[in-house]
């Protein structure tokens, strides 16, 4: 039975906003739905132009022979702004602030509503990183960077402060915190290539000592870094142990008191 166009076009755009950066071949789109080519290309243009519009992804299509599409994630820069501003506000209620300089938003990155927003935020940042493995540190980093491995269609490697025996073999890594005292790190050896090029995300950063224990264990795999995310990151100190990151969100203190803003 022929399906109704309305409904092919909803199904192909399910496929492939669920799997951002895979490619669909038109001709086994096509010959799924028992249509010609030249139908599912027209389909899939029809949803590149709706997608174009609503600002939240790119639709690329080959139309060489071996033709197909794929998903890119992007971010209206509008839509992106209110967004994040709107959770700058909620962030920067005096009820969320916490001694040491610290501030709670585990209602935020434990709720899927946001973070996949949030993933796709950063996602959209790093497009063109090249990456092939997203990675973090346990445990809040892992959310969000999930989100941002989804929307790029990645693969998530977890750098962990405990070893657990069910990771298999690991690396162990010793590295310096902000405060001086030496930290140490694990990543299991079947979770990151040799000669992998990685993207390091991270849901909060101060000084940046973990983000620079996380490069250090990527040097130990022969990997590259080729981008570093932030959900949020202190203002201060203004000298951090990276450099060139980017970040969603600034913690910084305006008129005595800790205020978020958008970057």
């Amino acid at each position: 039975m022929k399906i109704p166009r309305t409904e092919r076009i909803a199904r192909i755009m399910w496929r492939l906003t669920k799997n951002p950066f895979r490619s669909f071949s038109l001709s086994d789109i096509a010959k799924g739905f028992k249509v010609s080519k030249t139908v599912i290309s027209d389909d899939i243009e029809i949803i590149s132009k709706a997608m174009k519009d609503e600002g939240r992804c790119n639709i690329v299509i080959d139309r060489g022979r071996g033709g197909g599409a794929y998903l890119v994630p992007v971010f209206d820069e509008s839509d992106r702004r209110n967004f994040l501003e709107c959770l700058a506000n909620e962030l920067s209620k005096e009820e969320r602030f916490l001694p040491g300089g610290l501030i709670y938003y585990s209602d935020i990155i434990f709720n899927p509503y946001y973070t996949q927003w949030l993933g796709w935020a950063l996602a959209s940042m790093f497009v063109d990183s090249g990456a092939d493995v997203v990675m973090t540190t346990e445990v809040k980093g892992i959310p969000i960077a999930l989100y941002v491995a989804q929307g790029l269609g990645l693969p998530l490697a977890v750098c962990r402060f405990r070893n657990r025996p069910s990771d298999g073999p690991a690396v162990a890594l010793h590295y310096p915190s902000g405060t001086g005292e030496v930290r140490t790190m694990y990543m299991g050896t079947r979770n990151l290539k040799k000669g992998a090029k990685v993207l390091i995300i991270d849901d909060f950063m101060r000084g940046g000592s973990t983000i620079s224990g996380m490069i250090m264990m990527t040097r130990e795999f022969e990997a590259s870094v080729v981008g570093k995310g932030v959900f949020i990151a202190s203002a201060l100190p203004e000298q951090k142990a990276i450099s060139q990151y980017k970040a969603l969100l600034v913690l910084e203190k305006r008129e005595g008191k800790p205020h978020v803003s958008v970057l």
